[in-house]
Order: C-alpha cells, then sequence, then structure tokens
C-alpha cells in the first residue's frame, strides 16, 4: 500500500499512520526502533529496498528524507504492507525552508520510547553527532565506500568520532576479520612481522581491514590499490615460518594457503548492502573496536 501526502506536515502524516492502524491493520505494532535514512540528492529506492530486507531480522519505522521537489512545504509518502517489508516506510521530501529543521521535522513521527538509529547511505555529513539527526540517534552509521571522495571522508570521521557512530566499511570486513582470527588463533603461535592488504584503490573497507591489521597485530601494515578490484581481494600476513595468505580475487570465493597446509577454499562473497545495515542494527551500544581503529589503527597505515 502506497499512500501520497502532497503539501502536507508531519503530524497530519503521524495521524495518517494511527487511522490505518485503527481501520485496516496495516501497520503492525512491535516495532524495535526508528530508523531515520537521510539520502540527501540521490535516489532513495536502493537504501529504502536494503531497509526493508533488513527490517525483517529488526521491525522498525523508517522515515526517510530524500531531496524536496521544489514546493513550498513538505510532500509526504507513506509505505505498508508489501511495500514496505516488516517495517512502515514515511518518505519525506522537504522544501530547502523546512530541511533547515530535520530534527523539529521528524519529531512527531518518531516511535515513543524506541531506540533511534540514522543512516546516511551516501554523503556523510562532516560530524555526524552534530548532525540534528545525529544529535538524537544513540547509533549513527554511515557508508564511507558510497562517498564521493571515500578516503577523505574516513579520515574526516575518525578525526569527528564520538561513540555511537559507525561507518559500514568496518561491517564489510566482518567476516574477513572473523577469518584472519581464527588462522591466527592456531599454531604456530608467530608474530606477525608485517602485513599488505590489496583492493579497490578507493574502497575505504581496504583502509579499515588494514587499520584493524595494524592495531590488533602492532606491525607495519601496507595497502596495495588496484583500480576496479572487486573490494578487498587479498590480505598477506607474514611470519617466520611463512605467509598466511588469503586471497578472494573473484569477489566469491577465497583460498586460504599457510606453510604445511592443504590450501582451504572458503564462500566469501562481497556483502550485500542489507547485510550489512542489519548487523549494525543488531547492536545499539557503541562499538568500541571500530572507535580504537578508526582513530588509533588508520594512522597507522601505509597506502
Amino acid at each position: 500500500m502506497i499512500i501520497d501526502m502532497p503539501d502536507t506536515n508531519t503530524r497530519d502524516v503521524a495521524k495518517r499512520l494511527l487511522r490505518e492502524r485503527d481501520e485496516g491493520g496495516a501497520v503492525a505494532l512491535g516495532r524495535v526502533l526508528t530508523l531515520i535514512i537521510d539520502t540527501g540528492g540521490h535516489d532513495p529506492e536502493h537504501a529504502i529496498e536494503a531497509a526493508n530486507d533488513a527490517s525483517r531480522e529488526h521491525p522498525c519505522r523508517v522515515i526517510l528524507i530524500t531531496e524536496g521537489t521544489g514546493s513550498a512545504g513538505l510532500d509526504a509518502q507513506i509505505r505498508l504492507g508489501g511495500d514496505a517489508g516488516a517495517s512502515e516506510v514515511i518518505i519525506l521530501r522537504p522544501s530547502r525552508e523546512v530541511e533547515k529543521h530535520l530534527d523539529t521535522l521528524v519529531m512527531p513521527l518518531l516511535l515513543p520510547d524506541a531506540p533511534i538509529v540514522a543512516w546516511w547511505p551516501y554523503e556523510p555529513p562532516p560530524v555526524p553527532s552534530e548532525h540534528p539527526l545525529g544529535r538524537m540517534a544513540q547509533r549513527r552509521i554511515t557508508d564511507t565506500s558510497r562517498a564521493a571522495k571515500p578516503g577523505p571522508a574516513l579520515r574526516k570521521l575518525a578525526a569527528s568520532y564520538v561513540e555511537g557512530d559507525t561507518d559500514l566499511s568496518w561491517t564489510r570486513d566482518t567476516l574477513w576479520r572473523g577469518l584472519i582470527a581464527a588462522t591466527l588463533d592456531q599454531p604456530p603461535y608467530e608474530p606477525v612481522r608485517r602485513a599488505v592488504v590489496a583492493g579497490e584503490s578507493t574502497h575505504t573497507s581496504v583502509d579499515m581491514m588494514a587499520a584493524w591489521l595494524a592495531q590488533a597485530l602492532k606491525c607495519p601494515v601496507e595497502v596495495e590499490r588496484i583500480p576496479d578490484a572487486p573490494a578487498i581481494v587479498q590480505v598477506k600476513l607474514e611470519r617466520g615460518s611463512g605467509d598466511i595468505v588469503l586471497d578472494r580475487p573473484d569477489g566469491k570465493t577465497a583460498a586460504l594457503s599457510q606453510p604445511d597446509q592443504p590450501e582451504h577454499r572458503i564462500a566469501l562473497p562481497i556483502r550485500h548492502l542489507r547485510e550489512c545495515l542489519a548487523e549494525e542494527l543488531r547492536r545499539l551500544d557503541p562499538d568500541e573496536v571500530y572507535g580504537e581503529v578508526l582513530t588509533k589503527g588508520l594512522a597507522k597505515v601505509v597506502s
């Protein structure tokens, strides 16, 4: 069900949601959080699709703010049922004047007594915690891999980090970190002398993987940037007894090679946006490891 509400206000949108629930039962109760998405001038449909998929694990109210159509006030759209996954989606298209007061704009639509998560799928704000939406959120999710200048955007986040911030470049590395940690937890228990991370030239998951290794292993870490590669393609750890190499050239299957052991083939596909978003919505407490890697480990990486 899609309900268009041109030239409206958020209080009327909230009333319409209540009416749909009372009259048709279209809006289910039991939402666990409010997810606020700011897509700026980008097409919102990709973010809505990811949020709908993630909502099947985390039923929520999705409030998406996108660029207005040029009218003087606010145009809105409500999506329910099959058009909203396990969530209820409210799309707001404010004018430039209304957009100056985003916190006031969304306040009537927030779920009572429920956590708030803010997500910027494209360009992150300079300081997420000081953004009008970031100030009201317990968690603030950015995605520097989709920024116009990914590397500088990630380093700006490092300079402005506060507890509750996270970036999906970190989440995309989860499976890699798990495999590498499991490998190093087996004999021989030797220190890593040097590490090399190879991957796509501008993909910030490459930077975050290198930063994690630098922070966790306390060894020199270098980045090899490969144009048009499928995200991370290889991690190599140099040890006295021989190198550990986790290689994923096709973005689907990885080969793990290490001294005196047969090569292991491991399914390691590039993670979809919905998977990364769902993972971040599982926790509302600060990700302390991410904070340390971003603020300390990133500065140790040699590009």
